[in-house]
């Protein structure tokens, strides 16, 4: 039986990682923005992932007279932040960048506060999704400003789309409150 052993870089060289260099893109901008609207664009996907888990464990525990409403409401969130995620870690990668998306990853970079824990309460779930679904927009609406400092139009077309749908979702939970 022959076996393969594989071989690590040398000490002395860094790994692609470790540089952080970019994957070849098709994008004209320079490497230097590309960098920047990827690193942007990855710590929105973490907030989006982050926001997203939130909203699952919401739509699982939620308690008290609206639970229907709101069991139904909380997944249309985790949904649509599912597949906005998908879209904005390809964008990253189509720049040349690594999505970074683990549990771990995702834990290390969020920038949404985590729900407290053991909160269950029906209009205190809406209310604390609702903050976090604003934290969410204001990372996103800086790396929409990012781009567009950049010149990278299709980065601001996909977060104007991404902000638009989940504001839609924000409103709807602020208008649950009565808001």
């Amino acid at each position: 039986m022959t076996t393969t052993t594989r071989t690590q870089p040398p000490a002395t060289q860094p790994t692609r990682a470790a540089r952080r260099d970019l994957f070849r893109s098709p994008s004209a901008l320079p490497e230097a923005d590309r960098r920047r609207i990827a690193d942007a664009l990855v710590a929105t996907l973490a907030d989006g992932i982050d926001l997203q888990t939130q909203a699952k464990v919401a739509h699982w525990n939620v308690k008290g007279p609206h639970f229907s409403q709101l069991h139904a409401l909380f997944e249309e969130l985790a949904t649509a932040l599912a597949g906005h995620g998908d879209d904005v870690a390809e964008r990253a990668v189509t720049l040349g960048g690594r999505a970074a998306g683990t549990a771990r990853e995702v834990a290390a970079a969020s920038r949404v506060p985590e729900l407290p824990a053991g909160t269950v309460r029906d209009l205190e779930l809406v209310a604390l999704l609702a903050d976090r679904v604003e934290a969410y927009l204001g990372g996103l609406r800086a790396a929409q400003a990012l781009a567009e400092e950049h010149g990278d139009p299709e980065t601001v077309d996909l977060l104007t789309g991404v902000a638009a749908d989940v504001e839609k979702h924000g409103w709807f939970l602020r208008a649950t409150l009565g808001e």
